[in-house]
C-alpha cells in the first residue's frame, strides 16, 4: 500500500488507472468502511481510500476536536486489507481557498439531518467535490447507514461529475444490530445495549408503522424510555420518492437520530 501525503504525488501515482474505486473517510476505519474496500477490491482493478477529518461539515467545534482519529491503526487495517493507495492530505490541499459556498445540492439535504445541521451536506459534498476532481475515480463507494447522504452525493455526482459511478453499500451491524459507525467508540456499553434495543424494536415494529398499526409517536415514547437523552427525528420515508426521477416501486425505510448522553447516532431501517 502506497502512502500518499501530497497532491502531486498522487496525481503522478493514479493518472494511468482506469478502473480506479475510491472510499473516502474520515478515519476511525471499522467493518463497515472494510465492506465498502472489499466491494471495490471485488469490481476495481485498484483501490485508494482517504483518510481526512473534514472540519466544515461539524456543526460544532467539540464534536469536531473529538472525532476519533487513530492513525496507525487505521493504517495497519487497510494494509490487511489490500488497499492499493491510502491519501492523508492536509487541508491547504483540500482547501487552497476555503469552503465553496455556491456549491449547489438537492432540497432534500434541508430534511432530517439537514434540519439539525445546517450546513453539513454541503459540506460533505463539497469537500467529495475536491477529492473527485484531484482522483477521477471510475467508481465511488458510500454505506446505506448515512442514506440521506448518499442520496444527496449520488445526486450530485450524477449531475457533475457523469464518469464517476456511485456504489452503494449494505449497512453492516455489529452482532447487537447497532450499525458500524466511527462514533460508535464514544459509547458505552450500557450505551450500545440501548442502540442495540433501538434496532431491533425498529425492525419488530416497521411493518406495523407502514400498514399505520401503530404511531410513530407512540414508537418515539417507547425509544425515550429505553434510555434516549433526545430523538432529533424519527420518520417514515419512502425512499423512491426522495429525489427525481422517482421509481414508482414503494420502498419504505425508518430513518432515525437520536442522543445517548452526547452521541448522536443516526441509522435508517
Amino acid at each position: 500500500m502506497k502512502i500518499i501525503l501530497s497532491k502531486k504525488k498522487l496525481i503522478k501515482f493514479i493518472h494511468n488507472e482506469k478502473n480506479l474505486g475510491f472510499i473516502p473517510t474520515m478515519g476511525a476505519i471499522h467493518l463497515g468502511h472494510i465492506s465498502l474496500i472489499k466491494e471495490s477490491n471485488k469490481i476495481c482493478k485498484k483501490t485508494i481510500v482517504s483518510i481526512f477529518v473534514n472540519k466544515p461539515q461539524f456543526s460544532k467545534k467539540n464534536d469536531f476536536v473529538k472525532y476519533p482519529r487513530v492513525i496507525k491503526r487505521d493504517i495497519s487495517i487497510l494494509k490487511k486489507s489490500k488497499v492499493n493507495y491510502l491519501y492523508i492530505p492536509q487541508v491547504k490541499e483540500i482547501y487552497p481557498t476555503g469552503i465553496n459556498k455556491k456549491i449547489k445540492i438537492n432540497p432534500f439535504s434541508k430534511q432530517l439531518c439537514g434540519k439539525f445541521r445546517p450546513g453539513h451536506f454541503k459540506a460533505v459534498v463539497d469537500v467529495i467535490d475536491r477529492f473527485l476532481k484531484i482522483i477521477k475515480p471510475k467508481k465511488i463507494f458510500f454505506g446505506e447507514k448515512d442514506m440521506q447522504q448518499l442520496k444527496i452525493v449520488h445526486d450530485f455526482i450524477k449531475k457533475n461529475h457523469p464518469r464517476t459511478i456511485v456504489i452503494g453499500c449494505e449497512t453492516i451491524r455489529e452482532k447487537n444490530g447497532i450499525a458500524f459507525s466511527s462514533r460508535n467508540v464514544l459509547l458505552s456499553e450500557k450505551e450500545k445495549k440501548i442502540a442495540g434495543k433501538i434496532y431491533k424494536f425498529l425492525l419488530s415494529k416497521k411493518l406495523n408503522i407502514i400498514n399505520k398499526k401503530i404511531s410513530l409517536n407512540s414508537v418515539n415514547k417507547k425509544i425515550l424510555k429505553f434510555g434516549v437523552r433526545k430523538i432529533d427525528y424519527l420518520k417514515l420515508i419512502d425512499i423512491n420518492k426522495l429525489i427525481m426521477p422517482y421509481i414508482k416501486r414503494n420502498k419504505y425505510k425508518i430513518f432515525i437520530a437520536y442522543y445517548l448522553k452526547k452521541t448522536r447516532l443516526i441509522d435508517n431501517i
